[in-house]
């Protein structure tokens, strides 16, 4: 039977090319998404591959969702926290509201996730979980105390996690990409945008089908002997 995969924000930019990747190379694929009934039933329609709406920041949506998932699909093997928002505001003028949205959204739903098909993937003795963390939790960002924070836990989540699951044969490792070409980035206003580009060495926005097969590596069943590793797909924009 083919693996079972659940995308989290997995209808639209780089959730939706990690989608189309995973079914494209024979996974059965569940995307799931948050708030945007009309993009998601257009992506079922373009893709073909079944959208789960739930909250990723709820502990019990996640619950509910992946056991709704496990029922329709099957057990999940792979699992791939994309999700993510931003609420970008300098600290002296961030709102509790703009940290705490971004923190559970982005952070906080990883464990949400992962908690709820860690005890399946264990009783299996396989899994692999892909957490998308960012260029912006390696380096800062102006303006993104709340997303970078997000993003670099995300990071030490994912090495945490990798050394509880590795002899359970689950494999647990992160992707940050850097900045892709996605609705997302392309609301960043032009002037903006035109000066990160020039900080990035390859002279170009990062494309989503790239960061999709960077994931199709991690999750390949061949590749069980890396876990706890952060691939940067930044276009050499951070190095270290």
């Amino acid at each position: 039977m083919a693996r079972v995969a659940i995308v989290t924000g997995g209808t639209r930019g780089i959730g939706e090319a990690i989608c189309v990747a995973l079914k494209n190379a024979g996974y059965t694929v569940a995307a799931n998404y948050g708030g945007n009934d009309e993009a998601a039933k257009a992506f079922t329609e373009r893709t073909g591959i079944a959208a789960y709406k739930w909250d990723v920041s709820s502990f019990e949506a996640c619950k509910a969702g992946v056991a709704q998932v496990v029922a329709d699909l099957g057990p999940v093997d792979v699992l791939i926290n994309n999700a993510g928002i931003t609420r970008d505001g300098v600290m002296h003028r961030m709102t509790y509201e703009q940290w705490e949205a971004v923190i559970h959204t982005n952070l906080s739903s990883c464990f949400n996730m992962c908690r709820n098909v860690i005890d399946s993937m264990r009783e299996r003795s396989f899994g692999r979980i892909v957490n998308i963390g960012s260029v912006n939790g390696q380096a800062g960002q102006y303006g993104q105390v709340n997303y970078a924070a997000a993003k670099s836990g995300i990071h030490g989540f994912t090495k945490a996690l990798a050394q509880e699951s590795a002899a359970k044969g689950i494999t647990v490792n992160a992707i940050a990409p850097g900045y892709i070409d996605t609705d997302m980035v392309r609301a960043v206003p032009p002037n903006v945008l035109e000066k990160i580009v020039a900080r990035i060495p390859v002279g170009r926005l990062g494309r989503a089908s790239e960061i999709a097969k960077a994931v199709l590596y991690l999750v390949d069943d061949e590749n069980g002997f890396m876990t706890g590793s952060t691939l940067s797909v930044n276009g050499g924009q951070h190095m270290y």
